[in-house]
């Protein structure tokens, strides 16, 4: 079996940073994992430290495009794991485990609120905000540091809160995707784009025509509709509504001829 061959360093971009990051236990092992996570031409999404068959340190990775194929994992685990055992972040028993950060993925990057505009997503704030951590709803991209969010929970009622949000990005302990079918759909374009690209790259497939190819780059970035937030009429059974009519009625007509 031939190994798979790592990222051409031509096609490295900067590494962009991520501003959603694990504390403690996690914090250490990012901090040995990147570095060679990075060195192969992938970017890390997040470390998760789990209970699952004693202890298990998940690591998601993924191109700079957003795919992750399996033998992108095997690339990853084979530099890591003897790193892992020569730093020994978890000071115990672990298995490693290196994956794709999946369908309803973490969003940890500036560019992951921006790729992702449209889509709905759950937040987990490590910092309350409005009296508030959690939220779920529409993203609406970022801008100035402020995560914006359409809420699709806001109850119709006097004194509700706005379903118009803006979260600091700072603020955010956690952030990720809602699986939907347009989710689906666009995760699966992804993955077909990236395995015809290195089918392409290792000789299998002729290169696309220059027309194709600039077709599957707009396609990455292309961005999602915003989704269109319903706008619930309002109840017309609310307690101010059976008071006024309940006022009225013992204040009865206040034309001698009506009802007549």
């Amino acid at each position: 079996m031939t190994e798979p061959a790592s990222i051409p360093e031509t096609a490295m971009p900067a590494v962009e940073r991520r501003l959603v990051v694990e504390p403690g236990v996690g914090a250490r092992v990012a901090a040995i994992a990147e570095p060679v996570i990075e060195g192969l031409g992938y970017q890390l999404v997040r470390i998760k430290i789990s209970a699952e068959a004693g202890c298990t340190v998940q690591i998601m990775a993924e191109r700079p495009d957003g795919t992750m194929l399996i033998e992108d994992c095997e690339a990853i685990s084979k530099a890591l794991s003897p790193v892992m055992d020569v730093t020994d972040p978890v000071q115990r028993a672990y298995r490693l485990e290196i994956s794709s950060p999946g369908i309803d993925r973490p969003l940890v990057r500036q560019s992951d609120f921006e790729r992702y505009t449209g889509h709905l997503v759950k937040i987990e704030m490590a910092v309350p905000h409005d009296g508030r951590k959690r939220f779920r709803g529409a993203l609406q991209g970022i801008e100035d540091g402020l995560v914006r969010v359409t809420r699709d929970d806001v109850k119709e009622h006097k004194g509700a809160q706005e379903p118009d949000v803006a979260l600091p990005l700072a603020d955010i302990a956690s952030a990720n995707l809602i699986l939907t079918n347009e989710l689906i759909a666009e995760s699966m374009r992804r993955g077909r784009d990236a395995e015809r690209e290195q089918l392409e790259d290792a000789g299998v497939l002729p290169p696309p025509p220059p027309h194709a190819k600039k077709a599957r780059e707009m396609r990455g970035k292309a961005k999602p509709h915003k989704l269109k937030t319903a706008q619930k009429p309002l109840p017309q059974n609310t307690k101010a509504h059976r008071l006024a009519a309940d006022a009225k009625r013992r204040a009865g007509p206040s034309d001698p001829h009506e009802g007549e």
